[in-house]
């Protein structure tokens, strides 16, 4: 394979392998609901969220956080500590390092007061036992207040990490009607651009399986962000909850919802993204986790360890890995900056 880091035997940049080569030891994510909204919610742009995103803000195994402002500058400290255990408690069975990555998951987290936002972001790298923080958002929830915050608190922080994941799923317009995104390519582009300028790690959020997306589609977008060079990616198959406007439509149109009907024809997408991919950018996930008792469909999704050895065993068997059809001297138009290390 045609690449210089260590990948610890996977056939892709994992970011399980990123962390074991930059800090030493994996890392665990705790998952956070920080009681912010989302404007697709709360009637800025609309009021029932993107068409597939659950009750929970996309973020359904998310324990809750707030650091309301009687708490004093830095958030309730204990209310942080209860909420990593009881996170800890629902992956204890993980084997993980010493030090973990707080991850605020839930809806948008740049989408609040900017004084609460500090106080949230505050807390959690203020921990001993962070490495960084990770920090779900949208592209158009990026104002230049949240900018200046986070490149304050990267300057601050120093060593540690901030991370700013941003949902983009597709980039053909037709799809992103469809599923509600609520706006253009061109505002994702603007968002990464401000990240990679600031020098604060982008990661680009992509669904595989979207309704009316051909293979070539999923490839294209794949080939957009090689282009923009986020530093990592999220690989995720569409899943199809109940309670949401995606799911009330497969219940009474179920070929009209795109996803896979089997996980050998995700696997095919999945590894055809995977062969496309740039080879130094962090792949932080290729398939993804739903709620057992909401998931509609596909059902096999329900196992993600499933998931991932049919990936590894049919990678292997093929002599497939990430960029083996990567087009050298395919550069990316921005920087791939680097976290400094602990």
């Amino acid at each position: 394979m045609p690449h210089s880091v260590n990948w610890h035997g996977k056939p892709y940049y994992s970011l399980d392998a990123y962390c074991k080569n930059t800090y030493g030891e994996k890392l665990w994510k705790v998952s956070l609901n920080a009681g912010l909204s989302c404007p697709n919610r709360d009637g800025s742009l609309g009021s029932r969220g993107c068409i597939f995103c659950s009750g929970g803000g996309s973020g359904d195994f998310a324990v809750p956080f707030y650091a309301p402002p009687s708490s004093g500058p830095f958030g309730n400290g204990n209310a942080f500590e209860l909420a990593c255990q009881e996170s800890l408690a629902m992956i204890s069975r993980k084997n993980t390092g010493q030090k973990y990555i707080p991850y605020f998951q839930a809806f948008t987290n740049t989408y609040g007061p900017v004084p609460y936002l500090e106080r949230i972001y505050r807390l959690a790298l203020s921990h001993p036992l962070t490495a960084g923080i990770s920090i779900a958002t949208r592209p158009d929830c990026l104002p230049g207040p949240v900018m200046a915050l986070l490149s304050k608190l990267k300057a601050e922080y120093a060593p540690k990490f901030i991370w700013v994941e941003l949902g983009l799923q597709t980039i053909h317009a037709p799809s992103a009607a469809f599923i509600r995104r609520g706006y253009p390519l061109s505002c994702f582009d603007e968002g990464l651009s401000k990240l990679c300028h600031a020098g604060i790690p982008a990661v680009a959020h992509v669904i595989l399986g979207l309704p009316g997306e051909t293979r070539e589609d999923m490839l294209s977008t794949i080939r957009y962000l090689n282009s923009k060079g986020p530093w990592g990616i999220k690989l995720q198959l569409l899943h199809i909850l109940k309670d949401t406007d995606l799911g009330r439509l497969w219940e009474t149109d179920p070929a009209s919802c795109g996803s896979f009907p089997t996980a050998g024809e995700y696997l095919e997408a999945l590894i055809g993204c995977l062969e496309q991919l740039r080879p130094d950018m962090v792949v932080h996930r290729v398939t993804g986790d739903a709620p057992k008792n909401l998931l509609l469909a596909p059902k096999w999704s329900g196992s993600k360890r499933y998931v991932l050895n049919l990936l590894h065993k049919c990678m292997k068997e093929r002599g497939s890995f990430q960029g083996k059809y990567y087009r050298q001297g395919q550069n990316a138009s921005l920087p791939l900056p680097v976290p400094g290390n602990l």
